[in-house]
This record gives structure tokens, sequence and C-alpha cells, in this order.
């Protein structure tokens, strides 16, 4: 397995692996500073998703920490340097910012955070944005914007966690600014699954590539439905939707292969399907 090395000054500030087949890992690598935001990151993290959509041979993204936090949100150092900005200066730096957001949600390929330790503030966020969250049994999560005189309404914290969650919870957590630990995120549906902290990455991992084995059609498609129809006004609205994107599906080869596997007794074969040689590295 693939994992982050150890930080040094000439390392990138967002770290990428492919550790296994159809799965790319990209780990926050700023452990001397517990994985805090700056622009930097931001724009690594922006340069990897408009790669991704061009990555057909990527089916999972696995976002992490290197270390042992996710991330403590914003660098504090940057905090009071961006909060003196003139406000058409700050709009434009937060937008740039919250594009970092969408671009995650908008990925065709499913995301998985892998949350060991913090993930606080920002940091929060990006693992909201995720379609499924790994907690180790570590891991905290904290809405720390009103800790810091800022609204809780921060890169789409406000829009991502009542829709996980829903409002009552997400209004306790962006209200009180308290941590959650790892068990009460699950019983609230914000972690999907809970590891012990040595076993996080392979928990994400494991769950990277059994998603990663599914028809690569029918894993965009998924994700496409369930983001539209969330906020479908009426349950007739989504079956029309689904009809549609069910269409699609069905003239996919990946149909054909199913069933002649499933004949076959067999694994199915689906497009490109993920090599299954040595993994390769690369760095951005």
């Amino acid at each position: 397995m693939n994992r982050p090395m150890p930080y040094e000054a000439s390392e990138p500030v967002v770290l990428v692996t492919r550790p296994r087949p159809g799965v790319v890992q990209a780990a926050v690598n700023r452990p001397h500073r517990r994985n805090a935001l700056t622009e930097e990151v931001f724009g690594a993290l922006g340069d990897l998703c408009a790669a991704l959509r061009e990555d057909r041979s990527a089916r999972v993204l696995v976002l992490t920490g290197a270390g042992e936090t996710f991330s403590a949100g914003y660098d504090i150092d940057e905090v009071g340097r961006v909060a003196s900005l003139e406000p058409s200066a700050l709009m434009a730096l937060l937008d740039r910012q919250s594009r970092v957001i969408s671009a995650l949600c908008d990925l065709p390929q499913t995301v998985i955070a892998a949350v060991d330790g913090v993930a606080a503030g920002a940091g929060l966020s990006l693992a909201l944005a995720a379609d499924l969250r790994v907690l180790s049994e570590r891991a905290r999560l904290r809405a720390a914007f009103v800790r810091m005189g800022l609204s809780g309404g921060d890169m789409g914290a406000s829009w991502l966690l009542p829709r996980i969650a829903g409002l009552g919870f997400a209004s306790d957590m962006l209200l009180t600014g308290r941590f959650v630990d790892a068990d009460e995120a699950l019983r609230r549906g914000v972690a999907n699954r809970v590891s012990p902290a040595g076993a996080l990455m392979a928990t994400a991992l494991d769950t990277a590539e059994q998603i990663a084995d599914n028809s690569p059609v029918s894993l965009r498609l998924t994700k496409h439905i369930l983001q539209a129809n969330t906020d479908a006004p009426s349950l007739e609205v989504a079956l029309r939707a689904e009809a549609s994107v069910q269409v699609a599906a069905a003239k996919s080869p990946d149909v054909q292969e199913a069933v002649a596997a499933f004949r076959e007794r067999r694994a199915p074969r689906f497009g490109a399907a993920p090599d299954r040689t040595d993994p390769t590295e690369e760095q951005r």
C-alpha cells in the first residue's frame, strides 16, 4: 500500500498517490501545521479536481491528511491577513476557495474522506463535500466558525451538513462550535464507517476498491442522480429523472457485460477495467 511519506519542505502541499487500481489518494501534506489550509492547498486541490475530471482510469478519490490529522481548518496565520482584505478582495478569495468545494462535489468520481484526528472549520467542509466519510475512532469534527467570530455558513457547511445529518443537528454543530466525536458522527449519519485508528486507511481503501470494482458508467450516473434528487421537488420529478438516467445506463456495454458475467459465474470486466498490476505513484 502506498502511503504519504513524512513531510519535507520540498514536498507538494497535496500528495497524490495511486494505492490501488482505480483509486486515487490525495493527502493534504502539511502535518507540521496539522494540515491547515492555505490558498496554495486550495489551488492544488482545484488542480487535482480538474485533472480527475479528465481521468477515466480513476473511479474513486480518497481524500485524507498526512500524519494524524485530517485538517485543523484554515491556517490561523492566514486568518488575520484574510480578514483585513477589502470586501471585494475577500469575496474574490472566498469565491476561489468555494469553487474547490463545488469541484469536489461535482467530480464524476466517488469521493471518500478518510478522517483521522481533527477535521475542523474549512477542513470539516472538505470532509462534508465527500460522498462518504470514513472516520477513525479518535476523529473529532468541529464547525469552529462561531468560535472565531465568523459565520457558520462557510465553505458550504450550511448547505452540506443539513443534507447529510438534518437541520437540527447541523444547527447544533454550527451554533455551538462544539467537538463531535466519531461515535456521535456515526449515529448522526455524518460518518458512514468508523474504524480503529490504525486501520483507517485500510478501511477507506477497501471501501474505495469495492466501489471501483463496479461499472464506471453506473458509478457516475448513480452519483449524479443522488445529487439531483436530493433536492427534487416531488417523487414524480425524481422518478422521471431516474428513468432518463436509467435509459442512458441501459445503453452502456457494461449492462451486457454484467449479464454475461452472471451467466458465466465470473466477476464482470467493466469498460476500461482498473489495472491490477503494481500501483504507480505520482505527485502533484
